[in-house]
């Protein structure tokens, strides 16, 4: 071989080993710099969710025309606001749903329609546990009836949205949109009838669409435009921001149809008088012998029976004074509100089961609910 093919062999040799070290030198600046750009392939089988967001004006649409801006008056003068909506037309009435709380005390109470058009109404009837009220107004003024849908086959995440007048009437038929946050939700609350304030635990849909003073009473709707509840109460606080409730549809219609029907709502009672424990803890001066009395009995939560009334089915039954219930049917008892919310699932008739500590033992005591 001669020496110039030597030499070209040598410069071949060298540029490979060149190219060589450099493809090695890049190959692990990949793998020092980017580690996951080579690695184990995972196959990951996802469900298919479809998202679509065209807003929900044609559901509002259906939705609008129906509510109402509800004014009550005492003595003339301006009492309250709220919101209502027109739910169905029978023999020439358009009877329209509305909280309690809207119309409670009122002499005169009016009604307001999209065009404007404000028209005196009838009060049909009331209920003050359930907060709900009737009203009724001419057929010849309704522009839309509502369409009812169910609040039962609604879902968590389900879009829905609210239609009111809050604060006052420069805001009136308002839209505010939201989700549905929960179900069946327990909100302790107090109704108020005349000067007598009942502490009750109500059933509700919770939503995050805003709910402001003034949305009292008007419709809570899902996406297809069909009322699955009444929006009656807000939680708020400076902790708190975007709860909002709403009686479901079905129990407002129940109540609704038996005030139209003229029939009065009839509830099982127990007849005593009652002491929430929480009461007597956060007030131990005032109530010094019941506070030294459960901290004899060592109880922290229930209601005392303090007294009972005529005719009493609870006294009749064996329930006696100083009794403290911390359970009905089987359900634990915090609050006298909860003992009306399981009280009131029942009908005269029914057989409702009271458990009691008494003399520091438990006890438990079948009774036959009567009407008051």
């Amino acid at each position: 071989m001669t020496e110039k093919k030597k030499n070209l062999t040598l410069k071949h040799g060298m540029i490979l080993i060149v190219v060589f070290l450099l493809g090695a030198l890049s190959l692990y600046g990949i793998f020092y710099f980017f580690p996951n750009v080579i690695g184990t392939t995972v196959t990951k089988l996802e469900k298919d969710v479809t998202i679509t967001d065209e807003g929900i004006a044609e559901a509002v649409d259906k939705v609008y025309d129906s509510v109402v801006v509800v004014n009550t008056y005492v003595n003339n003068d301006p009492s309250s606001s709220g919101t209502g909506f027109v739910y169905k037309t029978d023999e020439g009435k358009a009877y329209i749903l509305t909280n309690n709380h809207v119309i409670v005390d009122a002499e005169d109470v009016y009604v307001k329609f999209t065009d404007e058009t404000t028209v005196k109404a009838e009060i049909v009837g009331s209920d003050v546990y359930s907060d709900i009220a009737v009203l009724s107004v001419d057929e010849k003024y309704i522009i839309s009836i509502a369409e009812i849908g169910s609040s039962e086959d609604a879902r968590l995440g389900d879009t829905v949205f609210a239609i009111g007048a809050p604060i006052d009437s420069a805001y009136s038929w308002s839209v505010t949109r939201g989700i549905i946050s929960g179900k069946d939700r327990l909100v302790e609350v107090e109704l108020t009838s005349g000067n007598t304030t009942t502490p009750m635990v109500v059933n509700t849909i919770q939503t995050d669409a805003a709910i402001n003073s003034g949305n009292s009473g008007g419709p809570l709707a899902n996406s297809n435009g069909e009322v699955i509840g009444i929006t009656s109460i807000k939680l708020a606080s400076e902790t708190i921001e975007g709860m909002g409730f709403a009686i479901p549809i079905e129990t407002a219609i129940e109540y609704a149809e038996t005030l139209i029907n003229g029939e009065e709502v009839t509830r099982p009672y127990l007849g005593i008088y009652m002491i929430d424990i929480s009461n007597v803890i956060m007030n131990p001066f005032y109530y010094r012998d019941y506070y030294e009395y459960i901290k004899e009995v060592n109880i922290t939560s229930g209601i005392i029976v303090t007294e009972f009334e005529k005719n009493s089915p609870a006294k009749e039954a064996g329930l006696e004074i100083n009794d403290i219930i911390i359970k009905v049917d089987g359900n634990n008892v915090s609050s006298s509100g909860y003992l009306r919310y399981y009280l009131y699932k029942h009908k005269v008739g029914d057989e409702m089961t009271l458990t009691v500590i008494r003399d520091g033992k438990e006890k438990t005591i079948k009774v036959m609910l009567t009407e008051n």
